[in-house]
Formats: structure tokens, C-alpha cells, sequence
């Protein structure tokens, strides 16, 4: 039967077995480098033996004999042995190892790629991406990005959006993530394209009082979505809109901490029990401007203690629920990184108080990095690298992704990024890409 007479049921199960095909495609590679370096070595020991022993034919016996006891299952017998305690495995310490596994055999240049989450149009070239053909299928191979985010443009009918997801999963040798805005209102990629359902803004949803309904609605998006394919959501907005005319107005659920965080908090659960990968977005607040970073480098005077009784509650509900991702947004907030740099670049913001103040463990990602808050002041390298430099894990769009690619590569290389620092993100990275090969 061909695909396109499948029920959406069944694509989805299509969808499932080719990623299950994918990944394991991905452990035999990893487990046959093993084997293939194991057997060097064992190599290895059998030729220094031969040069050192006197007598050939005892050499070779020697040989077999210790390739024996390393071929052996059966455990090595000492004197009087000392009982042990049997340890099991958790889950958690089994996708560490798949995990480590993955990110051992990836050359640097995988690594780097698979740091950045763009357009499809970023890496294929073309102007307007609808289709995951041989071009894209190239352009994966040259870099293998970590995640490609899709816009209204990308999205002509459901039909056709799932078969262009459901080719670029075929086409890439790692788990990639496949991300839109989805956020309900006027940021809603595929409603807006006439696929998948519209719901409200956050402003109307916190307007009803009843955060339960942030909950139905996450939920109606997150089942759209996985059904399509998607298994990012750059949602839900944490931000709040305290402060007249806010940029965010429209897209907050309110002005409240302590409200909002409810709301926030029942987005990332029906999210997540769609089987989405949730971002909360955009610490540390970028509700407190009238300005879009979109168009200008906003700026907020609030002070850190403001920053900490009201935004900093919200993304800590949202954290606490379970959101895999936040996203950094690039608004200038000196009373917290004491310089007018964008939020993004603040080693203060970003690791002293997302990672170790707020206690999040999940990827950081960066706001679009072509927005003119960044693009104004910064060229794609250099941006790329402060990011990182600052704690971010993951690069969201940079205004040119070839020249951001190279100069992390070459920062890498230089030294001006250890290896290490690039391993510690991907670890962050494929633990969510990686989450359901250890669900019970």
C-alpha cells in the first residue's frame, strides 16, 4: 500500500519505525567502531607478544590462550571471593551510556552542526523550502545540523508537511529536531498555513482564569503537531506583560508572577503528554520593554531583585514541570549582566543564574540570532561564539549559518572552546533526543 492511502494512524506508525530504524542504525555504527578498535588492540598485544617471546610456538599459544579468556563470558575466578552487591542500572545512568556512546564516534564537524537549529533554506540554498528531496538529503550530509525549524512558507497542506518531516528524518544520520513557534493567537505557524488547529492567544487564555485551559490547549497544539511530525514546540511564553504597551503583551499570559506561572506550568504538561519537546521562552523576561528585539536591541531597567520575585518564578514553575528548553531572549537587562550586551552573551545570565541559581539542567538555546538585536552589533561568528562562551548550548538561526558554522569549528580548534565544552551541550542535546529509548 502506498503511504499516501495510509491512515494518519498509520503514518505515524511509519514515522515511529523509521526513527526506531535510524537509531539503531546509529547504535550498530557505534557498537562496530568498538568492536573494530577492541580487536586493533587485541592485534596489538598478539604482535608485541611475538617480538618479545623467545619461543614462537609458545608465543602463539600464550596467545590463544589470553584470546580465550578475553572471548570468555564466563567470569575470571580469584581465591576466596568477596560477595558483592548486584547494582542495577538506572535509567537514567543507561542513557547517560547511549548517550556517551553517540558523542564518542561523532567526528568534530558532526558535533559543531549539531549545535545549531536553522531554516531549511539555511542549509539547502533555495529560497523557499516545501519539499526534502536530494538537495536536502546533500545538504544533510555536509552539516548535520541538530534541529530545522519550519515556517508558514515551508507549510502549503498537512499532506505535505508531514512527507517533507517524514524525508528529512530519513535523510539525516542523527536524531534531528524538527521545531516551529506554535504558541496559539497570532504565533502559529501551522494554523496560520491552514494546518492544525487555531486556539487562543496566551493573553486570552490567562484573561479566563482558569489555567486549565493553558492545559487543552498545549494539549490541542501538541497533538497536531506530533501527528504532522514536528517534536519541537518553541513554547510556551513565560514571559510577563508588566509593563504598558509590552512587546509581549499579546502573548503573555499576564502580568501576575505568581498566575502566570500556573498557566505556564499546565502548557508545558499538555505539551509534553503529546510527546513534544517544550521552550520556555524568553528568559530572563522580555515583557517589561515596548521594543521587539526583533527590530532593536531593547533594554529593561529592572532590578535583580524584581527579576527574582516575578520572571525568575515563572520560568522556575515552567523548569519544574518538566520544559526540556529555554530559549534566551536578547533584551538588555544591565542591573543583571552589569552591561548593555544582549542577555544572550551574559555569562551572568545564562550560567550563573538559568544553570546554577534556577537549577536547570535542559538545553539552552538562543533566541533567532538574525534578529537586528544581534545582527545590528555582531557578525554570525562571533555571535555564535559569545553564545556559547556565555553557556548556550544550542544556536537558533544566525543571519548567516555557513559563517556561524566555521567559526565555532575554527574557535574549537583554536582552542578558544575546548572540545569538552562542546560535549558537555551535545550530552544536554541527546539526552532529550535520546529520552524515550529508556522509557518503561
Amino acid at each position: 500500500m502506498e503511504e499516501n492511502h495510509l491512515t494518519k494512524e498509520e503514518k505515524r506508525d511509519v514515522r515511529r519505525k523509521r526513527r526506531v530504524r535510524n537509531q539503531i542504525l546509529a547504535y550498530v555504527t557505534v557498537l562496530v567502531l568498538i568492536v573494530a578498535a577492541a580487536v586493533g588492540i587485541v592485534k596489538g598485544i598478539g604482535k608485541i607478544t611475538a617480538s618479545l617471546e623467545e619461543n614462537r610456538q609458545q608465543s602463539q599459544e600464550n596467545q590463544e590462550a589470553l584470546n580465550q579468556m578475553l572471548a570468555s563470558e564466563e567470569p575470571i575466578e580469584t581465591p576466596a571471593p568477596i560477595p558483592m552487591e548486584e547494582q542495577e542500572i538506572t535509567p537514567q545512568q543507561q542513557l547517560d551510556d547511549i548517550v556517551d556512546a553517540a558523542i564518542g564516534v561523532m567526528p568534530l564537524e558532526d558535533k559543531v552542526a549539531g549545535l545549531f537549529i536553522v531554516t531549511p533554506e539555511a542549509v539547502t540554498g533555495v529560497s523557499t523550502a516545501i519539499q526534502a528531496g536530494e538537495g536536502t538529503k546533500e545538504a544533510l550530509a555536509r552539516y548535520p545540523v541538530g534541529g530545522l525549524i519550519y515556517f508558514e512558507k515551508n507549510i502549503q497542506s498537512e499532506e505535505q508537511i508531514t512527507q517533507m518531516l517524514d524525508n528529512t528524518e530519513l535523510y539525516t544520520h542523527y536524531p534531528v529536531f524538527l521545531a516551529v513557534d506554535e504558541e496559539g493567537g497570532s504565533v502559529a505557524r501551522l494554523a496560520d498555513a491552514g494546518v492544525g488547529t487555531k486556539v487562543d492567544a496566551a493573553q486570552t487564555i490567562g484573561e479566563s482564569g482558569d489555567p486549565n485551559n493553558a492545559y487543552l490547549a498545549a494539549q490541542t497544539i501538541g497533538g497536531d503537531l506530533s501527528r504532522i511530525g514536528f517534536n519541537v514546540d518553541f513554547a510556551p511564553v513565560a514571559d510577563l506583560a508588566n509593563t504598558d504597551n509590552s512587546a509581549m503583551k499579546e502573548r503573555s499570559y499576564g502580568s501576575d508572577a505568581a498566575a502566570v506561572a500556573g498557566y505556564v506550568a499546565s502548557a508545558v504538561q499538555g505539551l509534553s503528554e503529546q510527546g513534544i519537546t517544550t521552550c520556555l521562552k524568553h528568559f530572563p523576561g522580555i515583557g517589561s520593554t515596548q521594543q521587539d528585539t526583533h527590530n532593536v536591541l531593547a533594554s529593561t531597567s529592572r532590578t535583580a531583585d524584581q527579576f527574582r520575585a516575578e520572571e525568575f518564578t515563572v520560568f522556575q514553575a515552567g523548569i519544574d514541570a518538566g520544559a526540556d528548553m529555554v530559549m534566551v531572549g536578547h533584551i538588555s537587562a544591565p542591573e543583571l549582566t552589569g552591561n548593555n550586551d544582549p542577555c544572550t552573551f551574559s555569562e551572568a545570565v545564562v550560567t550563573d543564574i538559568l544553570r546554577n541559581e534556577l537549577g536547570f539542567k535542559g538545553v539552552i538555546i538562543t533566541d533567532a540570532m538574525n534578529m537586528k538585536a544581534v545582527s545590528d552589533y555582531y557578525d554570525s561568528a562571533e555571535a555564535a561564539i559569545q553564545a556559547l562562551r556565555a553557556g548556550c548550548d544550542m544556536i537558533l538561526m544566525p543571519e548567516d549559518f555557513e559563517q556561524a558554522y566555521n567559526g565555532v569549528l575554527q574557535a574549537v580548534q583554536d582552542g578558544t572552546i575546548s572540545e569538552e565544552r562542546i560535549d558537555d551541550s551535545l550530552r544536554r542535546i541527546y539526552r532529550i533526543k535520546y529520552a524515550d529509548k529508556i522509557e518503561q
